[in-house]
């Protein structure tokens, strides 16, 4: 395999929560040479999942090698895959959207392609389920940037709330500088 064009890596690792995997995989690396970049990582219904961008001289080949025997010893999945790091390239939201509603089959693809269509781009979504066992509640933070204005995500946000959900909209107010 070649090495990536501008050196950096989508290193995922995905595994049950324990103790010291930031540690561990973050060690592997700098000792490696690896630089990191973006990271992202959260716990998921009792599993860990780790997002990290990863500077590398190396090939996909080589990147795995170097956390391999971390991720095997914590019983951890791995995936690396070549990417084109685009690092301060950051998009601003502009919108949150907060959306509770009876957990069912088909509410994540139904809401986000509602508001897709009415010109949101998705830069973060959280989810969680709470409620009871048999009473369960979806619950979903979203934030992205309303292409076509926050007007056309409030008449999408309209019709979800008729579909037994309630969804509240709020601007972000941006300060740069």
């Amino acid at each position: 395999m070649t090495n990536s064009p501008n050196g950096w890596f989508m290193l995922t690792v995905v595994g049950k929560d324990r103790p010291g995997i930031v540690a561990r995989v973050t060690s592997a690396l700098y000792e490696g040479g690896c630089n990191l970049g973006e990271a992202s990582m959260t716990r998921l219904g009792g599993n860990f999942t780790v997002m990290l961008m990863v500077q590398h001289g190396g090939t996909v080949n080589s990147l795995e090698n170097l956390v391999t025997p971390v991720t095997e010893s914590l019983g951890l999945k791995l995936h690396v895959d070549r990417i084109e790091g685009e690092l301060h390239r950051h998009e601003t939201p502009d919108v949150r959207i907060a959306v509770f509603g009876a957990d069912r089959a088909g509410i994540v693809a139904q809401v986000t392609s509602a508001l897709a269509e009415a010109g949101l781009d998705i830069l973060d979504l959280q989810s969680n389920v709470a409620g009871s066992a048999d009473k369960p509640i979806y619950i979903m933070q979203i934030e992205g940037r309303a292409r076509q204005g926050i007007a056309a995500l409030e008449a999408v946000v309209a019709v979800l709330d008729g579909q037994g959900m309630q969804v509240h909209i709020e601007p972000i107010d941006v300060m740069i500088g």
